[in-house]
């Protein structure tokens, strides 16, 4: 299956296949500013702090996350211009791509209380791997990650007995988590994961990786570009990496496939419990109100 193939197949889903009664909600209105304002070559950091500033509740978001000890600043900042600037445009956009994701698209499951948590722990991880490769945009990596299992509360919210499929995949170690969900809906939240990403616009890249973050046969597929397959590679070490923190069992991907990403991404494990150690204080300083 090439990218243009796999494209194909997410427009059948979802106007055809099992995917086209499901809800997907529409992307908030500042999001689609937002992406217009990114898709340009050169970003207006203005322009950024208007759309910022443009909403109380994300406004204050963004300065409580700005002045936290994620970003360990000298001074804090007390406006959102200086919020961005500190920050910087790339940051600033996920921390934005955060907030209106998470009020367009409710969890309100006990299975995935600590949901946004976990998502947010997996973005910034993918965003400090990608600086650890150097040729990977950092911000389209966390932008993947954060949106890598959006597809779950999608489907809790419009799937029935999706959440007994989720509990029953949540607790299987015989198959994997998108198996558990094909055998009973016929689709997983890969799938619709990466409609959502389509829907929304965003990076293309993000799109087929959210699509393939299960599918470790990607990482020898040439006809994946390179940035997907990294990006693949890289989803797994972040997911291992959170869930070690947050003490939940290791996925068995992780023993199945994680040679193969590492070979992929030049790795050792050695340097994996490094960016372990490096992430902690990270993951520890997480709290989504």
């Amino acid at each position: 299956m090439s990218v243009a193939d796999l494209h194909r197949e997410l427009d059948k889903a979802r106007d055809e296949g099992p995917v086209k009664d499901i809800v997907i909600p529409p992307c908030p209105e500042l999001l689609l500013e937002l992406r217009k304002e990114v898709d340009k070559a050169d970003p207006d950091p203005n322009e950024i702090t208007r759309i910022a500033g443009s909403d109380v509740a994300m406004a204050a978001s963004l300065l409580r996350i700005a002045n936290s000890p994620l970003y360990a600043r000298s001074r804090p900042a007390a406006t959102v211009a200086q919020a961005v600037a500190m920050l910087g445009v790339g940051q600033t956009i996920a921390i934005l791509t955060f907030f209106l994701t998470r009020n367009a698209i409710p969890v309100n499951s006990p299975l995935i209380e600590h949901f946004w948590e976990t998502s947010t722990r997996r973005a910034l991880a993918m965003g400090f791997i990608a600086r650890q490769l150097y040729d990977m945009d950092p911000d389209i990596a966390h932008t993947c990650g954060l949106f890598c299992h959006v597809g779950i509360p999608i489907m809790l919210m419009g799937v029935k007995g999706y959440s007994g499929t989720l509990a029953e995949a949540l607790a299987r170690q015989d198959r994997s988590f998108t198996e558990t969900e094909n055998a009973a809906h016929k689709t997983d939240h890969a799938v619709v994961g990466a409609i959502v990403a389509k829907t929304w616009r965003l990076p293309a890249l993000v799109a087929v990786a959210v699509r393939l973050h299960h599918d470790f046969t990607a990482l020898r597929e040439a006809r994946f570009p390179e940035e997907v397959r990294t990006l693949v590679a890289m989803g797994l070490v972040a997911e291992t990496l959170v869930a070690r923190h947050e003490g939940v069992q290791v996925h068995r991907e992780w023993d199945q496939h994680s040679a193969a990403c590492l070979a992929h991404l030049k790795v050792a494990e050695e340097e994996v419990e490094a960016w372990a150690d490096a992430l902690e204080p990270v993951f520890e300083s997480v709290t989504v109100a």
